[in-house]
């Protein structure tokens, strides 16, 4: 069956200019749980899926060009119940991170969601099915 038999989501790569200071945000602002660790390679476990970091400038498997200055290169959406997004309005805001705005509701897909880039530009979202 080929590419139709692909069932799951097992991790999503974040390409980055500064990997330690992308691996102190998932690891001390978000709380990510580190999976592995090793030079040029972070990975974090959310949920069942893995969360992995490495340089632009890998060497060996493929090189990815510079990301577009002020561009996110991805969005990841993060699921928590609709209690929790104040709670994480408001951790976030006290860690310093600089929200894109309160909490909104989106009705079109029932979602409350907060939005913020990570240390790379990339665009994060918490929300809540509501």
């Amino acid at each position: 069956m080929g590419v139709a038999s692909i069932r799951n989501l097992d991790y999503v790569v974040l390409f980055c200019e500064d990997l330690g200071r992308a691996r102190r945000f998932y690891l001390d602002v978000m709380k990510f749980r580190l999976e592995r660790e090793t030079p040029g390679w972070v990975s974090f476990y959310v949920g069942s899926g893995l969360l992995c970091l490495r340089p632009r400038t890998l060497q060996g498997a493929f090189r990815d060009g510079p990301g577009a200055p002020g561009s996110a290169s991805v969005q990841l959406a993060f699921r928590v119940s609709p209690p929790e997004i104040d709670e994480c309005q408001a951790e976030l805001a006290a860690q310093g991170v600089e929200l894109l705005g309160p909490p909104r509701d989106i009705p079109a897909w029932r979602h409350r969601a907060l939005f913020f880039r990570d240390p790379e530009g990339n665009v994060v979202e918490i929300y809540a099915e509501v």
